[in-house]
């Protein structure tokens, strides 16, 4: 749809420019569009879809933008009790498995040890955390990092080709190697 957009807008430029005299202002109109074009091949989006797992009620849409040298992640999650729960992103982006199981361990680039994101003493690229859920088994959790990005092809921040984790239990952020955060109740492999 932003692509519809931008290229009606292009074609109504173009056109715009074709019916103007002066070339000041066709330069102008250039360099406007140009300016539109940069910034819409600078953002990066993505959008990945929870499956259930561990015979779980789990859904949700995971969306990842990528802006700036920032990656933005927002999430909308169902069918977990109301409490908190650990989320994760996985080295594999393989949730062919019933446990989920497949999408393998923490996704851990920099061989640091489990914790808090942002710990003195390590953290995974994969240790997002907790988040809660209310009364109705509902959550939105968002996170803004300069540690990853889409696609750029940097084996430390490229997100391409993992898995979002969402775990029954809650991330104790300091059990090794993973947080103790029980079943794998849903995930979303994140493919390109």
């Amino acid at each position: 749809m932003k692509n519809l957009k931008l290229f009606v807008l292009i074609i109504s430029v173009v056109f715009a420019t074709a019916c103007k005299e002066s070339k000041k202002e066709t330069e102008e109109v250039e360099k406007i569009v140009e300016e539109i074009v940069e910034e819409a091949s600078q953002e990066k989006r993505l959008s990945v879809t929870l499956s259930p797992k561990s015979e779980s009620n789990v859904s949700g849409t995971i969306n990842f933008t990528e802006k700036d040298g920032k990656v933005i992640m927002v999430g909308t999650i169902t069918g977990l009790e109301e409490g908190k729960h650990a989320i994760h992103l996985h080295e594999k982006a393989d949730c062919s498995s019933p446990d989920g199981k497949s999408s393998g361990g923490h996704w851990n680039p920099t061989g640091q040890p489990h914790g808090a994101w942002g710990d003195d003493t390590g953290y995974h690229k994969g240790d997002i955390g907790n988040f809660m859920t209310n009364s109705d088994g509902r959550a939105t959790i968002t996170k803004t990092t300069d540690e990853w990005c889409i696609g750029c092809g940097d084996s430390t921040k490229d997100i391409i080709g993992k898995a979002v984790i969402v775990h029954l239990g809650v991330d104790d952020l300091k059990s090794q190697p993973s947080g103790a955060a029980g079943a794998r109740v849903g995930c979303a492999g994140i493919i390109e």
